[in-house]
Order: C-alpha cells, then sequence, then structure tokens
C-alpha cells in the first residue's frame, strides 16, 4: 500500500474521494481549482498512480512510449496541491452518520462530504470454460499488462463482444499482424451505441482488413486444450472458433456495493440529482458508477467515458465548494480503430431516422441521427471540425437541420450554421 500524507487542521472542512481512476483523480484537481482548501484524500484499490484509461485496448499494446506515460498527474502534483494520496487499499464500509470511511487497511477517513467514483467493472461470461487460462477481460492496467504479455505468443486473438473494446482490440491485433475474430450475440456490432449505418460501415471496415465477425452468434461455452489453457469457442449454433487468446469484452457494470451497503438508494448505478448527489447531501457520485439525470436524453443515464467522468467532477467539486449548477454537459465519444477516429456527440439511442452526410467509401462521412424530427446526435468518421460544430450546436441546445435539410446533397453543417448566423 502506498500512502501520501499531508498536513491537514483538525475540524477543517474534509474531502474523501473513493476510486482513483480518470473521475477521481479529476474531482480532487478540481476541488483545488476552485479554491478548496480543507484537506483531501484520494482512495484507490491499485496501487499504481491514477492513468488513463482509453489507450488500454490500443497504444499501450501497440507502443512501449504510451506504456511509459499513462499517469493522469504525477506523484508530485498531489504532494503539492497537498492532496493525502492513499494507493493500494480499498473502501470497505461508510458510516453516513459519523461521516467516516472504513478501510481494508483498518484505516479510518473523517470526511465532510465524501465522493463516489467507484468505476465499473468488467461483465463477465457465465458459461464453461471462463476460467480456463487465456480468457481475459480488459478494465485495469493489470488487465492490459496480461493481455500484453500473452500476445506475444499467439497468432490469432479472440474477441467475445463487438462493442468499444471488442473493436479497439480487433484494429491492434490486425495491427501487430494477429489475426483475429470478433464474436457478437446481438445482429450487429456496437448496436448499443451508433446507428445501424455506422455498424454496417463499421463491420465492412473489419472485414476489409481482415476480421472475422460474426454477429448474432452467443457463445455458450470455451473449451480447453486439456492443460488449463483456452482452445476453442463454442456458440450456441454449435460453432467452433479457435482461441489462443480470448478477451471478452461484454460490457461494464457499476460498483455500486459500498453505497448499498451504506442504504444509499442503487439500481443500474449510484443514483444521484442534478447536482450529483446522491440520496445523501453529504455524499456525491461521479463517473462510471453514477446513473444520472440527462437533460440530453430525457431520462437518467449511466455512462462510461472520459468526457463525462472529467466534467461529473467538476460539476461535484463545484457543488462542494458552494457553486452548485445542474450537471448538463452533452455526452460526446470517441474510438479509434486504424486510420479511422469515431466520434459521438449527443444520445442517438433511440433515434427513429438517420442520414449520411458525406461519402462512406472515402473514409470521411457523419451518420445524423433525429428523434421525431429533431436532431439529437451525430456520428463522425475522420471528421473532427464537424464533430466539433456538432457538440456546440448540441450543447447549445439550438435547432440543428431538419432531416430534409441534412439530407440535400453537398450539405455542411458550418455552412448551414454560417447561413443561420446570417440570416
Amino acid at each position: 500500500m502506498t500512502t501520501m500524507t499531508t498536513m491537514t487542521t483538525k475540524g477543517a472542512p474534509s474531502v474523501v474521494v473513493i476510486g482513483a481512476g480518470q473521475a477521481g483523480s479529476d474531482t480532487v484537481a478540481a476541488l483545488r481549482e476552485n479554491g478548496f482548501t480543507g484537506a483531501i484524500t484520494l482512495v484507490g484499490e491499485e496501487d499504481v498512480l491514477p492513468y488513463q484509461r482509453p489507450p488500454l485496448s490500443k497504444g499501450y499494446l501497440l507502443d512501449a512510449g504510451v506504456r511509459a506515460d499513462l499517469t493522469l498527474r504525477s506523484r508530485a502534483y498531489y504532494r503539492d496541491h497537498a492532496v493525502d494520496l492513499v494507493l493500494g487499499d480499498r473502501a470497505v464500509e461508510l458510516d453516513r452518520e459519523l461521516h467516516e470511511v472504513l478501510l481494508a487497511s483498518g484505516t479510518r477517513l473523517p470526511y465532510t462530504h465524501l465522493v463516489l467514483a467507484t468505476g465499473a467493472r468488467p461483465r463477465h461470461l457465465p458459461i464453461p470454460g471462463a476460467e480456463l487460462a487465456g480468457v481475459l477481460t480488459l478494465r485495469r492496467l493489470a488487465d492490459a499488462e496480461a493481455v500484453l504479455a500473452r500476445l506475444s505468443g499467439v497468432r490469432h486473438v479472440t474477441l467475445i463482444g463487438g462493442g468499444f473494446i471488442g473493436l479497439e482490440l480487433a484494429s491492434t491485433a490486425r495491427a501487430l499482424g494477429l489475426g483475429a475474430t470478433v464474436i457478437e450475440a446481438g445482429p450487429r456490432l456496437m448496436a448499443g451505441a451508433v446507428s445501424r449505418e455506422m455498424s454496417h460501415y463499421l463491420e465492412e471496415e473489419h472485414r476489409y482488413r481482415g476480421v472475422d465477425v460474426r454477429c448474432g452468434r452467443a457463445v455458450k461455452a470455451l473449451h480447453g486444450d486439456g492443460r488449463g489453457n483456452v482452445a476453442t469457442v463454442e456458440t450456441q449454433a454449435g460453432e467452433l472458433a479457435l482461441a489462443e487468446l480470448v478477451v471478452v469484452g461484454v460490457g461494464v457494470l457499476p460498483n455500486t456495493a459500498l453505497a448499498a451497503d451504506a442504504g444509499l438508494a442503487v439500481g443500474d448505478g449510484i443514483l444521484v440529482d442534478e447536482h450529483l448527489r446522491t440520496s445523501d447531501p453529504a455524499v456525491y457520485a461521479v463517473g462510471d458508477c453514477a446513473r444520472f439525470p440527462s437533460p440530453h436524453a430525457g431520462r437518467p443515464l449511466r455512462l462510461v467515458s472520459v468526457q463525462n467522468a472529467t466534467d461529473q467532477a467538476r460539476c461535484a467539486a463545484a457543488a462542494i465548494c458552494g457553486d452548485a449548477e445542474p450537471y448538463t454537459a452533452l455526452p460526446w465519444f470517441w474510438s479509434e480503430q486504424y486510420a479511422l477516429r469515431l466520434q459521438i456527440a449527443g444520445v442517438t439511442d433511440g433515434h427513429d431516422r438517420a442520414v449520411v452526410v458525406g461519402d462512406p467509401s472515402t473514409s470521411r462521412f457523419s451518420v445524423y441521427c433525429f428523434r421525431a424530427g429533431r436532431l439529437v446526435g451525430v456520428e463522425s468518421v475522420n471528421r473532427p471540425a464537424e464533430h466539433l460544430l456538432s457538440r456546440r450546436l448540441l450543447s447549445g441546445g439550438a435547432q440543428g437541420p431538419t432531416p430534409q435539410e441534412a439530407a440535400e446533397p453537398g450539405f455542411e453543417l458550418k455552412t448551414f450554421l454560417r447561413a443561420r448566423q446570417n440570416a
């Protein structure tokens, strides 16, 4: 366990942040930026400095330079900003009456405000063979190290799940000269994240790059080689696929046990209000573990993204410092696969019409998603300027183009916005 101790003043306001991922690290930074002068303690289960997760499925596996520099902030940063950094320890009990958190080490941390940034954990497949060697998930640094250690000894990688993790790892495998198979239980890739049009494009791109894409195949079992290693994947339809290395990417589950045991309201996440406060006003929840009311979706959401973690950290920190504002940040996401940069602005699930703008064959195009005639999201491939414009438009709540306007030949969002401004 690593602990960094700073001097604190007895009786002064104090904040304890549980979870040292993006949301937790950004929360303590935002507290200091907002002028909070009380004691701050950041607790992380992993015995490493808080680090970036997105590179773990891409650059970390390809580039030693990326592996050497994942940290979000240096150890000196926490020291210089008087943040008590407790690593390699975890919170096991929350006493809301005494305003204390009990750690596994036996340490008790008093707080005035508590921020739960407990994140999420990979969903595991409850199937025979899931415990075989060579069956991995990818969420933490240790997971990426395990994947990296096995990549050098295999010729083929099998990804169970055609979401962000599965497709990014498939592209990474191909970049390393390895074969790749993606097995997706649903009818199409990234069905919960992108439009049918974008899903079709991504499937065709991965097939073109040599990936064996199998949609509509639920996995029934994993079979070993007789020596404890995974050897084949069997689908419910009875198909078999060779598997030297299997990475399961079928979603994540929010870490809510600490909150639930303390009597806080939970339900597919820790439930928070528009200021990210839990059912206890002294306790906030941010990042992957928080389920919050979204004005952009019109319903509660739980998002797993860097943007959401960072923006919620700032919102909660401002509220703790007495400057509470509702959390209204527009969700946006990105994924890098081969030379493709997919960027998504807005909440596109539930859209009832999609318009393709540009030519997918050039790998530079967008899909405009509408719900009841209103633009709710834009998915862009290799169009960063259009992504930024769409974020600005959707964040401001202004009326975007209609489906008919977006479908006009040669439509450009930049021209549309300029014409509206000059009207």
